[in-house]
C-alpha cells in the first residue's frame, strides 16, 4: 500500500499564523472597525439594544463550551469575586456596547471611529478619578489636546455647536460609551486571578444578562428585527469575529509581544474604520474628521511619552 505524504508546510501555516503577532493584531483591529461598520449598517433594521443582546448571547454560546473545563476549575473563584466580575461584564461589556450602538443609529461611522480612537487617552483619566493616580505634565496636556479632538469631531468643527447645545445625541452616547468602557478598564486591575477564557465567559454571560430587559422592552414596544440577508449577517458577525475571535487574537498578540507594543495597534481601527465607511456606507471623511484624529493621535503620544500604559487585560 502506498505511504500517504503530508504536505508539513500546510500543517504550520496555524502555527505560523498564530505566531504572527503583527498579522493577528492587524487583524483584531480590522475586525473591531468592522464592529462599527455593521452597527452603523443595519441602524433602522435592527433595534441597537438586541443587537447587543444578540452579540453578548452568541459569543457566550460560543465561548462556554471551550471554556467549561477551566470555567469548573475556576469556580471557587468566581463565586467568591461574583460582584466585581458582575460589575465588569456589565460595564465592559453590557453597558458599553449598548450606548455604543445606541449612539451608531444617530451618528455616522466615521464619527463614532475617532471619537473611539481617544480611549488611550481616556484610560488614564479614569485612573486618576478612581484611584487618585496623579498625572504627569505629558498626560495632562495630552488628555486636553485629545478631548479637544473629540469636541472637534463632535461639533464638526464648529465651535458655535457648543454656545447653542445643537451636539449630536449620537456622539454623545459614543462619547459615553467610550467613557464606560475606560472606567471598566481601569476597573481591571481588580479582576481575580482566573484563566482568561474563564473571564471572558463570565463577562460574556454577564453582558448576555444585563441586556437582556433592554432588548425585551424594545421587543415589547413593537421594535422588531427586520429579517434581511443583511441583518443576520451583520449579526453574524458582531457575535463571531470582534467579539471572540478578535478577543483570543488580541490576548495571543499581547502574550507575543506585550501590551505596550500591542496597544499601539489600535490606531488601526479608525484607519480601518475610515476605509471601511468611505467604500461600504458612503460616508465622506471631511476636514474636521482629520483635525480631531490629528489632536487625538497627538494627545495620546504626548500622554504615552514619558510612560508606558500599562498592559490591559481583556
Amino acid at each position: 500500500m502506498q505511504e500517504r505524504t503530508i504536505d508539513k508546510p500546510s500543517l504550520n501555516i496555524g502555527a505560523r499564523i498564530f505566531g504572527n503577532a503583527y498579522l493577528l493584531l492587524s487583524l483584531t483591529m480590522l475586525f473591531w472597525a468592522g464592529n462599527t461598520i455593521a452597527g452603523r449598517a443595519i441602524a433602522g433594521t435592527v433595534p441597537p439594544l438586541t443587537l447587543a443582546w444578540l452579540r453578548w448571547t452568541i459569543a457566550a454560546a460560543i465561548i462556554l463550551p471551550l471554556a467549561w473545563p477551566h470555567f469548573k476549575r475556576d469556580w471557587p473563584v468566581i463565586r467568591r469575586h461574583w460582584p466585581i466580575l458582575a460589575l465588569l461584564g456589565a460595564l465592559g461589556f453590557a453597558a458599553f456596547i449598548s450606548f455604543y450602538y445606541v449612539g451608531l443609529t444617530m451618528t455616522t461611522a466615521l464619527n463614532g471611529l475617532i471619537i473611539n480612537s481617544a480611549v488611550p487617552i481616556l484610560i488614564p483619566l479614569a485612573v486618576f478619578v478612581l484611584y487618585r493616580e496623579t498625572l504627569n505634565r505629558s498626560q495632562a496636556l495630552g488628555i486636553v489636546l485629545s478631548l479637544i479632538g473629540v469636541v472637534a469631531v463632535i461639533t464638526k468643527g464648529n465651535p458655535g455647536v457648543l454656545a447653542r447645545l445643537d451636539l449630536n445625541e449620537g456622539d454623545l452616547f459614543v462619547l459615553a460609551a467610550m467613557c464606560v468602557f475606560s472606567i471598566y478598564t481601569a476597573l481591571l486591575r481588580k479582576q481575580p486571578k482566573m484563566h482568561w477564557i474563564s473571564f471572558g465567559a463570565c463577562c460574556f454571560i454577564t453582558g448576555a444578562i444585563v441586556t437582556f430587559p433592554p432588548f425585551l422592552s424594545e421587543v415589547l414596544t413593537g421594535q422588531l428585527v427586520n429579517p434581511t440577508f443583511g441583518a443576520f449577517l451583520a449579526i453574524a458577525y458582531v457575535g463571531t469575529l470582534p467579539s471572540v475571535i478578535a478577543q483570543i487574537m488580541y490576548i495571543r498578540g499581547v502574550e507575543l509581544i506585550g501590551g505596550s507594543r500591542a496597544g499601539a495597534f489600535l490606531h488601526l481601527v479608525p484607519l480601518f474604520g475610515a476605509l471601511l465607511a468611505v467604500l461600504f456606507l458612503g460616508e465622506e471623511l471631511e476636514a474636521f474628521h482629520l483635525a480631531g484624529f490629528g489632536l487625538i493621535v497627538c494627545g495620546v503620544w504626548l500622554a504615552q511619552r514619558q510612560k508606558p500604559a500599562p498592559p490591559v487585560k481583556l
